[in-house]
């Protein structure tokens, strides 16, 4: 693997259920107000560094105010297990300009509205989905970058391909918006251009943004934030967890797909799954959004870059 990986910490920390929040690494609530504010377990991950950051939130009334982050950790591989009641606002919607999504997939039947993407670049085709007035790969994305995507577990001598054809490929974050690592750096901001930002993704498709995510996620779920997660993972493959039952009620099929650590190595197959977002908490924190195999429920989270998720595109808006 690149030495990508190898670029300082990662802090990651996971948020509310409806994608509206994102959950500082400390135990002190922020949420306040008519906001749509819900917080859950965070994902912090670090290395020899230590980080006393002051993180900026945008509120919804656009001014910017500060949490002391206390995310000071040291750990030496991924970990999963800290947990934070912490909540700071990136973004506000309203549920009810969002379209439901009618469950439409039991497990004797599959009701649900199917399309298919070809991407010519390399000829795979990919099943899609609509969802609410999305319309969603309803597979993770498989194309080999020139540089920063991999296949979980792969080495110099075993390229893994098994783990590519069912999991996707896992990209790093300036990889999947389509920036160079020299321009995308830790400590760059990589200004994205205005607009859907297509990166890594085939023609006429693009890395979802936060609200984007967001708005899946109301669709998904509404207020039961307890039965989003389980709606949008894949009923196969994820680690079993008592009061967990994955059912793909809406056809978007998540799987475990894993990610590639910072410090390097490829951790949490069968137990989580990551997916990029095109927006930026700040300088060094892209956005993605998280499932588990453990929770009932979906968030939005931040980290530092160099870590290497999985990439679902959606469809540029006709």
């Amino acid at each position: 693997m690149k030495n990508t990986f190898a670029k300082k910490f990662m802090v990651c920390a996971l948020a509310g259920v409806l994608g509206f929040a994102l959950t500082a690494c400390d135990d002190s609530s922020s949420a306040g107000g008519d906001d749509v504010i819900l917080s859950g377990d965070s994902r912090e991950e670090s290395s020899d560094s230590r980080s006393n950051d002051k993180d900026e939130a945008i509120s919804s009334n656009g001014k910017v105010e500060s949490n002391r982050s206390s995310s000071s950790a040291k750990e030496t591989k991924t970990s999963s297990d800290s947990k934070s009641s912490s909540s700071v606002k990136v973004s506000i919607l309203s549920s009810s300009s969002v379209a439901l999504a009618t469950p439409c997939k039991t497990e004797t039947e599959d009701n649900c509205e199917y399309g298919e993407l070809v991407d010519e670049r390399d000829g795979q085709t990919y099943k899609t989905v609509k969802i609410g007035d999305q319309w969603w790969m309803a597979e993770n994305l498989n194309y080999e970058a020139a540089s920063g995507s991999y296949c979980y577990g792969e080495t110099k001598s075993d390229p893994k391909t098994e783990n590519c054809a069912t999991y996707g490929r896992l990209y790093i974050w300036s990889t999947a918006v389509g920036m160079s690592e020299d321009e995308c750096v830790y400590g760059s901001y990589c200004s994205l251009l205005r607009g859907n930002v297509q990166g890594i993704c085939p023609d006429g498709w693009h890395i979802p943004t936060n609200d984007e995510w967001g708005v899946l996620i109301i669709a998904v779920g509404g207020s039961n934030s307890s039965t989003t997660g389980v709606k949008l993972k894949a009923t196969t493959l994820w680690k079993a967890k008592d009061g967990i039952t994955n059912v793909d009620a809406v056809g978007f099929a998540a799987l475990p797909a894993g990610d590639g650590g910072i410090g390097g190595g490829f951790y949490d197959v069968g137990s989580v799954t990551y997916f990029w977002s095109a927006s930026q908490y700040k300088v060094d924190y892209p956005n993605f959004m998280t499932l588990r195999y453990d929770w009932g429920t979906a968030s939005l989270s931040y980290c530092q870059k160099g870590a290497a998720f999985s990439v679902r595109c959606i469809k540029d808006s006709d």
